[in-house]
């Protein structure tokens, strides 16, 4: 039985201002309408002897998680990591779970959710080779031929051929400088590390046991401990935490004895620059790769991506330009490898704009701050039909609420009131109350808060149907734990 396990723990600082740590590149659309997440889920209906899939990824994420896996019609089951440990510890989880759940037949297909293919059908038959090479009790990854030289990758050494073209492993590069790099783009046995491997659950914890029993014992005992919460299974955090954090290929690849290749031409890509998504989009006659709302005259080779507003570019050559509601990246395109290093002096300058958009997703809906000032701050709000705020009170300020468009149902101190557009209520301080779509459409609300603090650490939350509590680090606070000033419900 094949169980995908796919990774969605990563934050893609690279693809800043667009990917941040609150909504990071695997749950953006980069190449099309569906999101990475997405498309990576619809990718395994084409193979067989599937299970159910495994995502795992940390607890701020989760609803996102859930409502992608929803809406992409596949079958899957979300895990909660509730500290990064990176990919080892990740998928030794996955692994106890798939022995759980289908026994010491299951294979694990380990899948990053934030990459490109463009082949779907070679993809599946680079996975049924692999699935015969994880049978014979080999430790399987999939290789990409490099088509340029490229220092950022991680590099595969090939060796025999072993049958239906499955090669071994000699050796692992991790990022070679430049003329290395160039060297192995013109070597057949250095193939790009895609990050993807597949073996039997059982063959992986035997190989981590032996090389990282640290990582094996903590994952084994985050898995004993785990506790569900609605459709979610959450890791023991004491547990997951003792772990070491390390990567498939350190704690277990490089010293595996059984390692494999499989060649993977599937139209891969990583998608870890603006350049390699302008490739994967494609270019115009120019060389310019253009998304949005854009106007460019006498430009070349520029990649330019807008969120909303126009961009109008004149006279422009090899530039990055890339537009979102806050935050607007201007850089030449030989310097886009340094945006994690621009990216770590915002967040060291306490800019928000870093790391959180302005607009929050909730498993409700989601909220965007419009406007604020001294003792007032102005948001859109957006439920989906069924949802349902939780029942809460604030100390410090009063609301003001004003539908737009659906229907509002408000709880106000046990009183009920049923608000269509162009109505609105007010909520006093201290009262107890509660928003809820009751509608078939997606309810727009614009709420005024005013008081002497508008923080949204002041919440007191009486009852919530999606499990979550004031003290849950992901119930709306900041990465580093103080309160988050766009923090609601």
């Amino acid at each position: 039985m094949l169980v995908p396990v796919l990774l969605a723990g990563g934050v893609g600082t690279r693809l800043w201002p667009l990917s941040r740590e609150s909504r990071p590149k695997q749950f953006l659309s980069l190449t099309g309408q569906a999101s990475l997440l997405e498309k990576t889920l619809r990718r395994l209906s084409g193979l067989d002897a599937l299970a159910s899939a495994l995502i795992i990824g940390n607890a701020e994420h989760r609803f996102v998680m859930a409502e992608q896996l929803r809406a992409s019609g596949i079958e899957g089951r979300v895990l909660i990591e509730p500290v990064r440990r990176s990919t080892a510890p990740a998928v030794a989880a996955a692994a106890f779970q798939a022995l759980a759940e289908h026994g010491e037949q299951a294979e694990l297909l380990v899948l990053p959710t934030d990459h490109a293919i463009s082949d779907d059908v070679a993809f599946a038959n680079a996975i049924e080779r692999a699935r015969q090479s994880a049978a014979a009790g080999r430790l399987t990854l999939f290789g990409v031929r490099p088509h340029r030289a490229e220092p950022g990758f991680g590099y595969i050494q090939a060796g025999d051929t072993l049958a239906h073209g499955v090669r071994t492993v000699e050796a692992f590069v991790e990022k070679p400088d430049l003329e290395r790099a160039t060297a192995y783009a013109a070597d057949a046995n250095y193939y790009w590390n895609s990050g993807m491997f597949l073996f039997t659950a059982r063959d992986y914890l035997d190989a981590l046991a032996a090389q990282a029993p640290a990582i094996h014992e903590a994952a084994r005992r985050a898995h004993a401990g785990a506790q569900c919460d609605m459709d979610f299974l959450r890791l023991d955090e004491p547990a997951f935490a003792d772990s070491p954090a390390d990567s498939i290929d350190y704690a277990v690849m490089e010293g595996a004895n059984r390692a494999v290749m499989v060649e993977l031409d599937a139209g891969w890509s990583d998608l870890g620059s603006w350049s390699s998504v302008a490739e994967a989009n494609g270019t115009d006659e120019h060389g310019n790769s253009v998304r949005g709302d854009a106007f460019l005259e006498d430009s070349e080779n520029c990649v330019v991506h807008s969120e909303g507003r126009l961009i109008a570019a004149l006279g422009l050559r090899n530039a990055l330009v890339v537009e979102t509601d806050d935050a607007v990246l201007v850089a030449d395109r030989g310097s886009e490898h340094r945006i994690r290093a621009l990216v770590t002096r915002l967040t060291d300058a306490g800019r928000q704009e870093a790391t959180q958009y302005r607009k929050v997703d909730r498993p409700w809906g989601s909220y965007e701050q419009i406007a604020a000032g001294p003792r007032f701050q102005v948001k859109h709000i957006q439920v989906k039909p069924g949802g349902r705020l939780s029942l809460q009170k604030h100390h410090h300020r009063a609301e003001h609420w004003v539908v737009v468009h659906g229907t509002a149902l408000i709880t106000c101190d046990g009183r009920e009131s049923l608000l269509t557009e162009n109505e609105s209520t007010f909520i006093p301080l201290g009262a107890v109350h509660r928003l809820e779509n009751p509608g078939k459409v997606d309810l727009d609300l614009i709420e005024v808060q005013s008081g002497s603090y508008l923080g949204e650490d002041d919440i007191v939350r009486f009852d919530d149907v999606y499990g979550r509590s004031d003290t849950e680090p992901d119930a709306d606070h900041a990465v580093d734990g103080t309160a988050n000033p766009q923090r609601r419900d």
